[in-house]
């Protein structure tokens, strides 16, 4: 018997090549591309980012994403700020008392992200 496992997906909001250009500036292989869905994967961990504008769902939606180096991501992320071609509000990572750093982040979408790493 096989199991079947549904991947998540990510709403890319109004702008689909803005968000696909954002997540391969990440470092995310994109594995499958069309006009209205994307597959991506990092690591083991793979999504489709679907062409899906709903202002209300996107900010209500929060892409959790476990890694190692949280330093990297954060530079990362903290240079596609600076150069301004993507649209995005991030701080740096911070200690919470739940034994876990953390980087929170609004992606061009409007997409909520908690990247997280072990202190």
């Amino acid at each position: 018997m096989s199991a079947f496992k549904l991947r998540p997906f990510v709403p890319a909001g109004a702008d689909f090549g803005l968000a696909q250009r954002f997540f391969e500036a990440l470092g995310f292989e994109k594995r499958y591309g069309d006009e209205s869905l994307a597959v991506y994967r990092i690591g083991d961990q793979e999504f489709f980012l679907q062409n899906f504008h709903d202002q209300a769902f996107q900010e209500n939606y929060m892409l959790e994403l476990a890694v190692d180096d949280l330093d990297a991501w954060w530079a990362r992320i903290d240079e596609l700020q600076r150069s301004g071609d993507y649209p995005m509000r991030a701080k740096a990572p911070q200690a919470y008392p739940w034994g876990k750093r953390e980087l929170h982040l609004i992606d061009p979408a409007g997409v909520c992200w908690h990247l997280s790493a072990p202190v």
